[in-house]
């Protein structure tokens, strides 16, 4: 093998290698993905059991009911329609009715969001973009002066 041969195998070979490791990249962070959805946008979406999605939207007002120890279920709204969420856990401390919130998890076979993790409001000038993006574009949020 000439040198010049063995200087494009090695390339080669490096390139194949690094192609390799992108498309297994990009598999496993496939697999991780969650999508954002409002209320609203579940009606169209086409999701699959068991699938990880993220939920924003503002909690509504005189839904939420504590149960045993730090079960918790509260529902979600963008006013116009409202997921019913189920959460076992501490909640942020921020956490309120007519509060911005985002939940990731999945829908459990009965038609309830079953979320892992709850995020809130930090304070008073701070909104999830994503929630507030989608309020906005609902026509329902708008910015303080």
């Amino acid at each position: 093998m000439t040198r010049k041969k063995k200087r494009l195998a090695v390339i080669g070979g490096g390139l194949a290698f690094l192609g390799l490791a992108a498309a297994l990249t990009f598999y496993a962070l496939g697999q991780r993905t969650s999508y954002f959805y409002m209320p609203g946008d579940l009606v169209a979406a086409e999701l699959t059991p068991g699938q990880r999605i993220r939920l924003g939207g503002l909690v509504e007002k005189g839904t939420i009911e504590r149960g045993q120890g730090t079960n918790v279920s509260f529902q979600v709204t963008d006013h116009e329609n409202s997921v019913k969420v189920a959460y076992n856990g501490i909640l942020p401390d921020l956490f309120r009715e007519d509060q911005g919130v985002v939940t990731e998890g999945t829908f459990g076979t009965d038609g309830v969001f079953v979320a892992d993790s709850v995020l809130a409001k930090h304070d008073e000038n701070y909104m999830p973009r994503e929630v507030a993006d989608g309020l906005k574009a609902k026509g329902v949020w708008q910015e303080e002066d």
